[in-house]
């Protein structure tokens, strides 16, 4: 049976290496649109950052920001769920964090849904090719002392390192919090030789992202294909019913997926959609 409704992961996935969007999917993804195909996508990124690299595509359906943080409706350009985790836990994990020399950034959202990006000084060179790489971004906010305002509701602690920084970091505060947060440890696409490792309310993950999106557009599980390639698409690759993984994705992912396509740099995603509207348009000849 060909599925109808499809969310791509976007780094390293629907984007090329350069962070991108090629001709060729900005066409694809539109014509599929176009034919009634639901496509979204969810991302571990906000919605300004990505929004920045892949507003060509016309997105009408809900989309999945922040690893599952967030549920974003691009049309009335709002938040319509999300899951947030507690003050006190937040600003406890800046504290050991602290402990072991590290201070992260923290991801937010004030009353007016607007994304902000608390953080302290920034020295470490992760932190500032992140920073740098977002020239004039107005959600950065730099306090004295970082914490976690009553005001704003937070989506993500992240710390940006390398790995033998961040590990003994995760370790302590899984044994800390254990279930009761989600934590995820990520190797950047773009800073070399770093990781990203995010701290997030329990929920805040793409397998339960990908539920209340299924709620949201009124399908199943079971009826939804995905794309992805590293690590924090797993939830995703769990419970979708056609799980399609780029070649170059994380081997763990490679063994959940039902299929293989090309690479992300060889337009993997695209050229399956694109493979999807043949189809469509010769049923239409029928």
């Amino acid at each position: 049976m060909m599925h109808h409704h499809f969310v791509t992961d976007l780094d390293g996935t629907l984007l090329r290496s350069n962070a991108a969007l090629s001709e060729f999917t900005v066409r694809t993804v539109r014509e599929a649109l176009d034919k009634g195909l639901v496509i979204s996508y969810a991302t571990a990124r906000s919605y300004t950052s990505s929004n920045a690299i892949v507003s060509d595509i016309p997105w009408k359906y809900p989309i999945v920001l922040f690893n599952g943080a967030v549920i974003w409706d691009p049309n009335a350009r709002k938040v319509i769920g999300g899951q947030w985790l507690e003050h006190s836990t937040a600003n406890a994990i800046i504290v050991t964090g602290k402990e072991f020399g590290l201070v992260p950034l923290l991801f937010a959202l004030d009353d007016a849904d607007q994304e902000k990006v608390l953080h302290e000084k920034l020295t470490r060179t992760g932190e500032l090719q992140f920073f740098n790489s977002r020239p004039n971004d107005p959600r950065f906010n730099e306090l004295p002392l970082l914490s976690c305002p009553d005001s704003l509701r937070t989506l993500i602690v992240t710390y940006i390192g390398r790995l033998g920084e961040l590990q003994p970091l995760k370790n302590a505060i899984a044994r800390t919090y254990g279930n009761q947060i989600h934590i995820h440890l990520m190797k950047d696409n773009y800073i070399e030789d770093h990781y990203f490792l995010e701290i997030s309310h329990a929920k805040a993950n793409k397998k339960e992202g990908l539920r209340k999106w299924a709620e949201l557009v009124g399908c199943k599980l079971q009826d939804i294909t995905v794309f992805g390639d590293n690590l924090n698409d797993t939830g995703m690759f769990e419970v979708a019913g056609t799980r399609i993984a780029v070649a170059n994705a994380h081997p763990d992912l490679l063994e959940l997926s039902t299929a293989v396509v090309e690479s992300n740099d060889e337009d993997g995603v695209a050229n399956y959609i694109a493979n999807i509207n043949q189809q469509l348009a010769k049923q239409s000849l029928l």
